[in-house]
């Protein structure tokens, strides 16, 4: 078959974006983004974004339809005091023109043409070919944790002395910061809750940002390390200035399995171990200048093999051993049990604290879980006796594995 092909010319089409009317000369872009100039009679018809075809040392204005579609997307990352936009662009960061004043929001996603010009908004969220952690884990406020709310310390079984040194270092620098400032003392930026795991360190925590009125963020170490470079440190960023914006003024940082990302740096550790790991220091050395009362609690059963400059003075300045619970320990947590779930009278609280040397709070607290699935298999409402007593004997007979030095409830 025959095309009848109609002859087109041959030539370039640039779209304006700045015009010198004292030259009368007007700057044009490819849509490679290579730029070029004109200038002479019909430049002062122009205007910025127009469209024009050139052919050879010719030029004319031609319908803004001409200009070919973009099919580029970026996401705005920063917009900077003098008003720069900052884009994601696969793996680089672009500087972005707004010239329409198209309505942009940190995060959201924007279609670009070649030159880098905004032309409209595509989504309030980040899309992204490849998983982004800030998409992961969603929004800073995701940390926040709604469960720190309707606890006491009624809710903490035994470690007398434990809670007592944690709400004298906790509690007074919430809320005794003025005071604090008179005496000229100076404030305790980082707490470290060491010990074996399930002896209740993350439940303090939340329990004191409770009382306190604080903000509490609860973040797993994995949970902020991304292999993409720069977004763990990012999202720290995040976090910190989240916490000392909060509207209480008060804010807890409690990092549970901080050995997870804050291991001794050593020439065998990987670049972005070392990165994270510098601007968590950072983070703490600098949020002593904010007007909010920030604490970081950090828990591990592993401290001797964080890095030195995590526990040096200014920084994680005290520690509190959580120990395996002693025997008055031991009863208490059972009592904090019963009054939690409904039960019979006289159980044998005493009996079960001196069957269990060396169990941990949590451990503790599964017989109750199963004493409660004993009674309800058997279609009763309330925990009796007996049902705790088969309730240990089930928990006894679980394997004990060992933790690994991961886990630090």
């Amino acid at each position: 078959m025959d095309l009848d092909i109609e002859t087109e010319e041959i030539g370039d089409v640039m779209r304006v974006y700045h015009i010198d009317p004292d030259n009368c000369v007007a700057y044009l872009k490819l849509g490679d983004g290579k730029t070029a100039r004109v200038s002479g009679p019909g430049v002062e018809d122009l205007s910025v974004n127009d469209v024009v075809f050139a052919t050879g040392d010719d030029w004319r204005k031609v319908s803004k339809g001409v200009w070919p579609p973009s099919f580029q997307v970026s996401i705005i990352r920063e917009v900077l005091d003098d008003g720069t936009i900052l884009g994601e662009f696969g793996n680089v960061l672009l500087r972005l023109f707004n010239p329409h004043d198209v309505e942009i929001s940190i995060d959201s996603t924007v279609e670009i043409d070649g030159s880098s010009v905004i032309i409209r908004r595509i989504s309030e969220n980040p899309i992204r070919v490849q998983q982004h952690i800030g998409d992961e884990v969603g929004k800073v406020t995701d940390f926040l944790n709604p469960d720190a709310g309707n606890l006491s310390f009624d809710d903490f079984g035994g470690y007398e002395k434990v809670v007592e040194r944690a709400k004298e270092l906790i509690e007074t620098q919430l809320n005794r910061r003025e005071e604090l400032r008179k005496i000229g003392a100076k404030p305790i930026k980082g707490i470290l809750f060491s010990g074996p795991p399930g002896t209740g360190k993350t439940h303090l925590a939340k329990i004191i940002a409770n009382k306190a009125d604080a903000n509490f963020y609860e973040i797993g170490g994995p949970a902020i390390v991304s292999k993409y470079v720069g977004d763990s440190e990012e999202l720290l960023r995040k976090i910190f200035k989240h916490a000392a914006d909060s509207e209480s003024g008060k804010s807890i940082i409690f990092f549970d399995e901080i050995d997870s990302i804050a291991e001794n740096r050593s020439g065998n550790t990987h670049d972005s171990s070392r990165k994270l790991v510098a601007q968590f220091l950072t983070l703490m050395d600098g949020f002593q200048n904010t007007e909010a009362t920030i604490i970081v609690i950090a828990a591990t059963n592993r401290v001797d093999v964080l890095d030195p400059a995590l526990t040096r003075p200014g920084r994680f300045d005290w520690e509190i051993e959580f120990g395996l619970p002693t025997l008055l320990d031991r009863l208490e947590i059972l009592r904090v049990g019963s009054r939690r779930i409904r039960c019979a009278k006289d159980l044998p609280l005493t009996e079960l604290a001196l069957k269990t040397p060396r169990w941990s709070a949590a451990r503790l607290t599964s017989i109750w879980t199963e004493a409660s699935l004993i009674a309800a298999s058997d279609g009763r409402v309330e925990i009796a006796g007996e049902d705790l007593a088969q309730g240990y004997e089930r928990v006894l007979l679980r394997p004990e594995r060992e933790s690994g030095g991961n886990s630090t409830s």
